[in-house]
């Protein structure tokens, strides 16, 4: 469930225990001038949340009007509930995944908490993320070619500039090439690494074509096809390991908040 309420504003400020980028610049891929500004955060939500009736998945705020796309120095910041963004990265999505590997140079908020969880980040490879890694790859190129939904594009300047959309072009190889470097190191280099952050850029200037790009997305997904039968992760992320640590990570944070409350509060 989203919320974007001034309530479940103030809730994911005051609970956030990482907060960092997450877009293009993060992945080295950015044009100068034509980025806007992708964040995540996460956070432990207060226990009426967890045990009452009320209830937080995420929040979710933009700076661009409702309805209308992203533009230069726009910011788009999603907050998930610890509980929320553990379940996703535990099934391997490649969006939220990201949170473990960003530098702390592009990390705007990060607590002992966070801190913790990033040191865990192997906790939370498998072929299951990699399967999901080649799933979105499918689904961008996909998206490019026009096949989802009969739905081309929501950026026709890109097509009448360059022919196709290079951004869903360059989401496309991102994601095998990440995928790829996940199951055979464990890990996800931000910035990409040289020649794959130039490659892509090129590609998102129009540099080059279509066809080049199908091909090398061709070529990531088979590495990554075969690395799924033989790359040395286990099948699931570490299921009880995430569990057990869930429930240290709340409690702790509760009676640090209700420690907190007890030494601002004033006799009666």
């Amino acid at each position: 469930m989203k919320h974007s309420t001034p309530e479940f504003a103030a809730l994911a400020h005051r609970g956030t225990i990482l907060r960092c980028e997450i877009g293009s610049t993060v992945h080295g891929t950015g044009l100068p001038g034509q980025a806007d500004r992708d964040e995540m955060g996460i956070c432990v939500e207060p226990r009426e949340y967890v045990i009452g009736l009320r209830q937080f998945e995420q929040y979710v705020f933009q700076t661009s009007p409702e309805g209308e796309r992203s533009g230069p120095g726009d910011l788009d910041l999603t907050v998930y509930s610890l509980r929320k963004w553990t379940r996703l990265a535990l099934s391997g999505n490649p969006t939220v995944l990201l949170a473990l590997f960003v530098s702390d140079s592009h990390t705007t908020h990060l607590t002992d908490l966070g801190r913790a969880l990033r040191a865990n980040s192997d906790r939370f490879v498998s072929t299951e993320a990699g399967n999901r890694f080649l799933g979105y790859l499918r689904a961008q190129r996909d998206s490019m070619l026009g096949l989802r939904g009969g739905r081309h594009t929501n950026r026709p300047e890109l097509v009448r500039e360059h022919g196709f959309d290079t951004k869903f072009a360059s989401h496309m190889i991102r994601l095998g090439v990440q995928g790829v470097e996940l199951l055979e190191t464990g890990r996800i280099s931000l910035p990409m690494p040289e020649p794959w952050s130039s490659w892509i850029r090129d590609l998102r200037l129009g540099r080059r074509s279509r066809d080049e790009a199908l091909a090398v997305a061709a070529e990531q997904e088979a590495r990554l096809t075969a690395l799924l039968g033989t790359a040395d992760v286990p099948a699931r992320a570490d299921h009880a390991w995430a569990d057990a640590w869930l429930v240290d990570a709340y409690e702790s944070s509760w009676a640090s908040r209700d420690g907190d409350r007890e030494g601002t509060a004033q006799p009666g």
